[in-house]
């Protein structure tokens, strides 16, 4: 296991900032998760760490060495492509023992090392297998195997699973993240997807134009967005623009009572107000007695079943909002009726314009 650091890590392509100033230390073993849309810098900083791209500015440490210069084959990882990039006129075993007959390994330390690796990504027996009758799990577990063959102290992963089919993915994410901790290899994986990157990992840096907009755990990141980028690309949230005044935020004629306002924030300041549709209650006006908190009557412009999930869109003027509810959970309204919603202090998070 090793610790990585980047200090002020920078990459320029001519005027193009594509990695800002990254500040960032991954804990040994850990498994991280760089998400973000196209273009944020994820891959970018992967490859930075990787070696297979020079920084402008900055510098990376891996477990207390500085590696900032060193070519990749000096820096002890392994790396997964999005591509795979195996060798097809190689069988599988061949493939596997790539890097460990480049280092000069001996034939029968490869042997071995390649049927412990089959073994542990679950194809044994298959070394003399051709690469062009796996199927396409098969082929992500060799070259995860391949990766892991010189035992590395960082084990990176660019986007490797976006090629597959939804079930084939679900179970390779399993796979891997049992895998990961079974070896307590640090890790990291460049995702787009959030179902992913929340799933798989210890920790999700979450990155917007070049830069790391927070990072933390998964359930941080979901419950307590940084900011209005961070609320807005995780998931699903309603975000309504107010004023602050006191201790509560007021959203057109309707004071909303919170119960953590940041400190730099003051009386008439502009914010942004991320409630998730899960802590949306939603019930028939005049109908039941509400919680404590800001509430608002509209009109239900929607309801829409997806299974596991009871969607209800809510017209309440200018304002439209979106509450989650399990099937047992489902409010007893309709389309057309007249409703009311309450948004609990405590799921009000209070986000700087």
């Amino acid at each position: 296991m090793a610790e990585l650091r980047l200090d002020g890590v920078e990459k320029r392509f001519g005027p193009i900032v594509a990695v800002d100033g990254v500040n960032l230390t991954v804990p040994p073993g850990t498994f991280l998760c760089f998400l973000g849309p196209s273009g944020c810098g994820k891959t970018t900083l992967l490859r930075l760490i990787a070696g297979l791209e020079t920084p402008t500015g900055g510098r990376i440490d891996l477990d207390g060495r500085d590696v900032t210069g060193l070519p990749t084959h000096h820096r002890n990882i392994g790396m997964v492509f999005q591509s795979l990039a195996l060798f097809p006129h190689l069988n599988v075993g061949e493939n596997i023992a790539y890097g460990m007959r480049v280092r000069g390994l001996d034939k029968a330390a490869q042997a071995r090392r390649i049927d412990e690796l089959l073994d542990m990504v679950q194809l044994t027996g298959l070394a003399e297998r051709n690469m062009a009758q796996l199927s396409g799990g098969q082929r992500q577990r060799i070259a995860i195997a391949r990766a892991l063959a010189l035992e590395p102290s960082l084990f990176l992963l660019d986007e490797p699973l976006s090629a597959l089919d939804a079930k084939l993915r679900e179970t390779m994410q399993v796979e891997l993240r049992i895998l990961q901790q079974r070896l307590g290899v640090t890790t990291i994986l460049v995702t787009h997807d959030q179902r992913e990157a929340m799933t798989m990992s210890d920790m999700v840096a979450v990155m917007g134009d070049g830069r790391i907009q927070q990072v933390g755990t998964p359930l941080e990141i979901y419950r307590r967005p940084a900011n209005a980028f961070v609320a807005d690309f995780i998931g699903t949230t309603n975000m309504l623009d107010g004023i602050v005044d006191g201790n509560e935020v007021k959203i057109g004629g309707a004071r909303f009572a919170v119960s953590d306002l940041p400190d730099e924030l003051s009386d008439g300041d502009q914010v942004h107000l991320s409630v998730r549709p899960e802590e949306v209650l939603v019930t028939k006006a005049g109908c039941a007695p509400h919680p404590p908190g800001g509430r608002l009557e509209g009109t239900v412009a929607f309801v829409r079943d997806v299974g596991a999930t009871i969607e209800t869109h809510i017209d309440c003027g200018a304002v439209r909002l979106i509450a989650a509810a399990s099937p047992k959970d489902r409010p007893e309204v309709r389309s057309g009726d007249r409703a009311m919603v309450s948004l609990p202090p405590d799921a009000c998070v209070v986000l700087a314009k």
